[in-house]
């Protein structure tokens, strides 16, 4: 399985975020998306899963549906508010094959509990989920996504304000599932962490900068270029070709 992505542009309210990307993710690979705030990073994850439209190209899935991709956004995206259980939570990986009218039954909670014992977070399976703090919260939508058995992972800033042991769990947890089969592209901040543990890095700032082996993508030259376009985005009349020869503002 290899994730094709050609001349990828997409946005919102037909403004571009991301621009004219092209490459691909390797079957079974790890990748991070790193680059400047506003870069488009997130929404380049937002546009493989299909939250966000395609302005040009096309992403080629090799086969992967809708259902086998699981997507983790950004903490504030979530609301913890809601008065629901953490083995609730859980068993929500089980959805993309039951259905939203399907019946859980007693094997998918042993399943839930398992991946709860996964995580360290089995003692906690019956407290309302705001009264995690929030590295127990992330435990357990990691937990979900072991209960979803996805083959196409997205993460998002899934380590931002985490403690240190913590990090290093799931981090285990992402490598673990590669090795299983799976493919996981996590947008990140934290560079040491992406050197240390990110075998391939996407370096992104509205345009392609870097796309393969990360001791290559994350040089100085690459991360400069980065910081030098970050410097330079506008949301003036300014505009960028598309294949179509539709013009889009950049």
């Amino acid at each position: 399985m290899t994730i094709h992505i050609d001349n990828l542009s997409s946005g919102y309210d037909r403004h571009p975020v991301v621009h004219h990307v092209s490459g691909s993710f390797a079957d079974s690979s790890l990748t991070a998306v790193v680059g400047p705030n506003g870069g488009g990073k997130s929404t380049f994850l937002k546009t493989l899963i299909g939250f966000v439209p395609l302005m040009t190209g096309s992403i080629d899935m090799d086969g992967i549906t809708p259902d086998e991709i699981a997507y983790l956004p950004q903490k504030f995206e979530i609301d913890r508010t809601f008065p629901i259980k953490v083995i609730d939570v859980v068993q929500l990986g089980h959805w993309p094959r039951l259905g939203a009218l399907g019946r859980i039954r007693k094997s998918h909670k042993i399943e839930a509990l398992k991946a709860l014992e996964q995580v360290e977070m089995t003692t906690f399976a019956e407290r309302p989920i705001i009264s995690l703090s929030t590295g127990q919260w992330q435990r357990v939508l990691f937990a979900r996504l072991i209960v979803q058995r996805a083959r196409l992972i997205l993460l998002d800033e899934p380590f931002a304000a985490i403690d240190g042991h913590t990090t290093h769990e799931l981090m285990l947890d992402l490598k673990r599932w590669c090795s299983e089969g799976v493919t996981i592209i996590c947008v990140m901040h934290d560079l040491n962490l992406v050197r240390d543990h990110f075998p391939q890095t996407l370096v992104l700032a509205r345009e392609l900068i870097a796309w393969g082996d990360t001791k290559v993508s994350l040089c100085s030259e690459n991360m400069e270029r980065a910081l030098e376009l970050a410097g330079k985005w506008t949301e003036s009349s300014e505009v960028c070709e598309t294949n179509g020869g539709e013009r889009y503002a950049r």
